[in-house]
């Protein structure tokens, strides 16, 4: 089989790199990829944004399956065209992307079909979006509804956080034109839950939880994510079954009933409250960087999980009992503006799975070319040996112009 990955990032490589694994792929293409995976897989210079591109590639080499990682790929309608000239994706079409594209639109689905999640209201106003803000006090969530790369979210523990991330999201315009969200603060760990989806057929990965905040602690702004760690000792079976049942299985039932059904990795991101599993919010792709992580835990042959539920069928996953757990390295000023071109050395010391995300090869070295820059794994039978693993393997890095935390893992070693 060929398959052609669609992105540039920490996940496209780890969707590469397991896909890599599977005896039924002849070979691998990756559009447009990063410096990083140019050495074990045939990255094509073409944009993720130039879809025309993208699909006279995939006619011309007879592309047998396709992957798209970022969203807004999705939210250009890149897997509808493909469809329309009989190409086979496992990733959603427009409509059904919409789960992310739109918070209010996933909220109002959500509303529609009984999904439990946090109460909320839209606008567009900053004025009366403001005068709701005084009126239910903090703590609150503030949500840009549209795409913003994971950080269109803003918890706001006083009203003045409140009102500043309505200012520049209403009014600054910092995300583009768009409605906010103001939604209930819940309390409870957060956890994400993944599932492979065809229609009505849901497949359920592991649990993983992300460290949206930039530094140790989970202090200072949310980023896309700088780390992760699978599985989630806080999240008990139990609870995942509970999740599964009433939110995942639903929401892949009901964008079934609105005519939109999902084909592709619904990303459901949970928070365990004292009345049980509640959606945060849903993504329409692999999450990053739990992918980074949940890809180096599965046993079985992702692809051939794919075609079985591509082919209407509910496949069994076999997974590695270890914990795995990924650090983030991320340029300094980070989700800020930060310098490009800084060096980057000790990548060869590296024995750990290590996934470039937002990295360049210029003059015969390596640099820094994005935010988030490079994902180290460690795995082990214990969180904290895996998290020992993966730090053993950061410290073999020498990029003065990277940062780090140093507790990614740490929620799990309360338990």
């Amino acid at each position: 089989m060929k398959i052609l990955i669609i992105g540039k990032g920490g996940r496209e490589h780890a969707i590469a790199w397991k896909i890599k694994q599977s005896p039924l792929v002849s070979e691998i293409f990756i559009a447009p990829g990063n410096d990083g995976m140019k050495a074990q897989f045939n990255c094509i210079p073409i944009g993720e944004s130039h879809t025309d591109q993208l699909l006279e590639f995939a006619l011309k080499n007879k592309v047998d399956l396709t992957i798209v990682g970022p969203e807004a790929v999705l939210m250009n309608g890149l897997v509808d065209q493909f469809q329309q000239h009989g190409l086979t994706l496992f990733s959603p079409i427009k409509g059904a992307a919409m789960v992310e594209g739109s918070k209010d639109f996933a909220k109002r689905l959500m509303q529609k079909y009984g999904i439990p999640t946090a109460q909320y209201a839209t606008f567009s106003d900053y004025d009366e979006a403001k005068a709701y803000l005084d009126r239910v006090g903090a703590p609150i969530v503030i949500k840009y509804d549209g795409i913003a790369a994971g950080k269109g979210v803003v918890v706001a523990s006083t009203i003045e956080v409140a009102e500043q991330a309505l200012k520049e999201m209403l009014l600054d315009r910092k995300f583009g034109d768009g409605e906010v969200i103001i939604e209930q603060f819940l309390e409870g760990p957060e956890f994400s839950l993944m599932a492979l989806v065809h229609g009505e057929k849901v497949v359920p990965l592991v649990v993983a939880q992300d460290h949206k905040r930039a530094y140790d602690g989970d202090q200072g702004p949310n980023t896309g994510g700088m780390g992760a760690y699978t599985p989630v000792p806080l999240i008990s079976e139990s609870v995942v079954q509970d999740a599964v049942e009433k939110i995942m299985k639903p929401m892949a039932q009901a964008m079934v009933q609105e005519g939109i059904p999902f084909t592709g990795v619904l990303y459901g991101g949970l928070i365990l409250t004292s009345s049980g599993p509640q959606v945060i919010e849903f993504n329409a792709r692999f999450g990053d960087p739990e992918t980074e992580v949940i890809l180096p835990k599965m046993k079985s042959d992702l692809v051939e999980i794919i075609l079985e539920l591509l082919k209407g069928r509910t496949p069994e996953i076999e997974w590695d009992s270890r914990f795995y757990l990924g650090v983030v390295l991320a340029s300094k000023g980070y989700p800020g503006s930060f310098t490009k071109g800084e060096k980057i050395q000790g990548l060869e010391k590296v024995t750990n799975p290590l996934f470039h995300m937002g990295t360049e090869f210029k003059d015969g070295k390596w640099c820094n070319s994005g935010g988030r820059v490079l994902l180290i794994v460690g795995k082990g039978e214990t969180i904290e040996t895996a998290q020992q693993d993966a730090y053993r393997g950061v410290a073999q890095i020498n990029a003065p112009s990277l940062f780090y935390r140093t507790d990614i893992g740490y929620q799990a070693m309360k338990t």
